[in-house]
């Protein structure tokens, strides 16, 4: 055995010093191509997750993620061989004594979707084969479909659309005029999107929630049968002519545009399937939707129709990848769920993408342009590949329930892993748009999530969490360790992650936060919602005696004292003291005693009581 081999069999990370990964708030960014190439629900920025791995592990070993998402623990993996200079410079500033090399992975992942994404972007082909690939796909694209997106602007010169806002098509409660979304509530210079409807004709305002949608029976070509759905008319058009961006109202050219393309037949591609509707359906804006392509205008299902097409006369290791590039932009992009949003201080409407999380169909949908959208993705996809291209990490991506995990006990040096949080996002309903278009379908009955809609509770949950700890318990060596990364508002919930790793063997050793410097939409807008996700080093060494439970209250009040002593605000903040108190509570083998909204309105009247004594002294 050489030298270097005989150190790599024998070096182990020094773990005293990992304690810095646990003990402040550890940044995980949401920016460059390898967290941009495809955007999925709760991910992690690869680069914070490889800091993990580096500090657990020694080059050669094998990382396993049980609920792998779109791979980013594969990826993450894959850096360690030879990491970016930021990457190494923060690994260098948390004293971690990290030594880099190739890791390997192997990834568990339910969904269908996510398998698919982990497995192409930790397994693409050359970078340069895609690029031309995909560019060539674009330049037939533009050929053959960059009619449908023509328009002239204001002066009457050719141009393209950039995207179409469309709007609801509203009937005054007074008077029963029919106007737009649009007309009754948008105001532009500054943008503004009113909560109150206000009548053109009789000057009635009321809340939009209480204004009645028109709705129209239309023929469905690819049913065969009649629907019923909302009526929705072009609010806006936005376009550019040369290198001059425009909008405008709709005009009679882009009707007749618009009946043009209704006599297109639609490709045989699209999938005709039917929604599976389950707890993200909601009766008002998903009126109508009962099938896959009624997600979309009928010029973006027929372009992307022909464009995912285009992809089945490529080998299987670049059609994988153009279909990656196609689905990164669908769902998001493509679909009715897109909207446009009022940003403070701006002359005009933002688009935007669809809300992650959820399914929710706007009042003002937009219809973007899908080739352009789909060049402007391309560099990224392109930059996430050669990242990753041509590593010596091997990464096995299997689309498989952790419930049953077909490896050897003990064969494995160290597992990160998110499992899903309780009832927080529905993941197989969400990627279903998606997955129709690969023509596979996650299997819901293992799915682990809190579902009124698969009759899922709590207690169903933390059965199905223990089974699949306990199965990562079993293929983890003896001194290895497992890094969780969780997020809730809900004691319960917390609760039942706790009764699950323990009832799985595992014992928490240390506790830190992963602060996402963007939350997801739900982190930010659920009620008592919890800024950076509490981050749990679990290990299968029997647990120290349990320490007395002091009142929660006592606690609280510690960590607010503490967190007042530091220079980062963020420290202070409710959301960050509620996941310390988690921590605080789980490292202590404790149950969680309250729910996040408890705890803000505690922190509130604490703050109220503070400004009261201030003034009052």
């Amino acid at each position: 055995m050489s030298r270097t081999e005989s150190n790599r069999k024998h070096f182990r990370p020094p773990f005293g010093h990992r304690e810095a990964l646990y003990h402040r708030a550890l940044p995980a960014r949401r920016s460059g191509p390898l967290y941009s190439a495809f955007s999925y629900p709760t991910k992690i920025s690869p680069e914070a997750i490889a800091l993990f791995i580096s500090a657990h592990t020694k080059p050669g070993d094998t990382v396993f993620d049980g609920f792998a998402g779109s791979g980013t623990t594969g990826v993450a993996a894959l850096l360690c061989e030879d990491p970016p200079l930021t990457l190494r410079a923060e690994a260098q500033r948390l004293g971690l004594g990290t030594q880099w090399g190739a890791r390997n992975a192997v990834l568990y992942e339910l969904g269908a979707l996510g398998a698919f994404v982990g497995r192409t972007l930790t397994n693409p082909p050359d970078p340069l084969a895609f690029r031309k690939a995909a560019e060539d796909i674009l330049r037939v694209a533009e050929a053959e479909d960059g009619w449908m997106y023509a328009a002239k602007n204001p002066e009457g010169r050719s141009g393209v659309i950039r995207h179409v806002v469309w709007s609801d098509v509203l009937e005054c409660p007074t008077c029963r005029r029919e106007t737009t979304l649009w007309d009754s509530s948008v105001s532009l210079d500054p943008a503004r999107i009113a909560s109150l409807f206000t009548c053109g004709r009789c000057a009635l305002e009321a809340p939009l929630d209480k204004v009645e949608r028109v709705t129209q029976e239309t023929h469905d070509c690819l049913l065969g049968t009649s629907r019923t759905l909302r009526l929705r008319c072009i609010g806006r058009i936005y376009g550019s002519t040369g290198n001059k961006s425009w909008s405008r109202d709709a005009t009679q050219q882009d009707i007749s545009l618009l009946n043009r393309i209704e006599v297109e037949s639609i490709p045989d591609t699209v999938p005709r399937v039917a929604m599976p509707w389950g707890d993200l359906y909601r009766r008002g804006y998903h009126a109508g939707i009962t099938h896959l392509h009624h997600l979309y205008t009928r010029r973006n299902l027929i372009v992307f129709g022909r464009l995912w097409q285009r992809t089945a006369s490529y080998n299987a290791e670049v059609r994988d990848a153009l279909r990656f590039w196609l689905l990164s932009y669908n769902a998001s992009h493509a679909t009715i769920m897109t909207r446009v949003v009022a940003k403070s201080g701006q002359r005009d409407l933002t688009p935007t993408s669809a809300q992650p999380g959820v399914l929710y169909v706007s009042g003002l949908p937009v219809e973007k342009n899908l080739i352009l959208g789909l060049r402007r993705k391309l560099s990224t996809i392109a930059r996430a590949f050669a990242v990753t291209h041509g590593r010596k990490g091997r990464v096995e991506v299997r689309q498989e329930s952790s419930c049953r995990i077909h490896l050897p006990d003990g064969s494995v040096d160290y597992v990160f892993t998110d499992p899903p949080f309780g009832g927080n996002i529905p993941y197989a309903e969400i990627n279903f748009i998606n997955e129709a278009w690969l023509g596979r379908q996650t299997n819901r009955a293992e799915e682990i999530i809190v579902s009124n809609a698969q009759n899922k509770s709590v207690s169903e949950y933390q059965r199905l969490l223990t089974i699949a700890l306990s199965e990562v318990r079993r293929i983890l060596k003896p001194t290895g360790m497992t890094t969780l990364v969780f997020h809730s508002a809900s004691a319960e919930i917390w609760n039942a992650l706790r009764g699950a790793y323990t009832d799985a063997g595992f014992h928490l050793d240390c506790a830190g936060i992963l602060d996402k410097t963007q939350g997801s939409f739900k982190q930010v807008t659920t009620n008592g919602a919890v800024r950076g996700d509490p981050v749990l080093l679990l290990t299968k060494r029997a647990p120290p005696d349990t320490k007395s439970a002091s009142p929660v209250w006592t606690i609280a009040e510690r960590l607010r004292q503490e967190a007042a002593l530091t220079n980062d605000p963020s420290e202070r903040s409710a959301q960050r003291l509620f996941s310390r108190l988690v921590g605080h509570f789980l490292a202590r083998h404790q149950p969680i005693p309250v729910d996040a909204d408890s705890f803000y309105r505690w922190y509130e009247e604490r703050c109220a009581d503070e400004l009261s004594e201030g003034a009052s002294s």
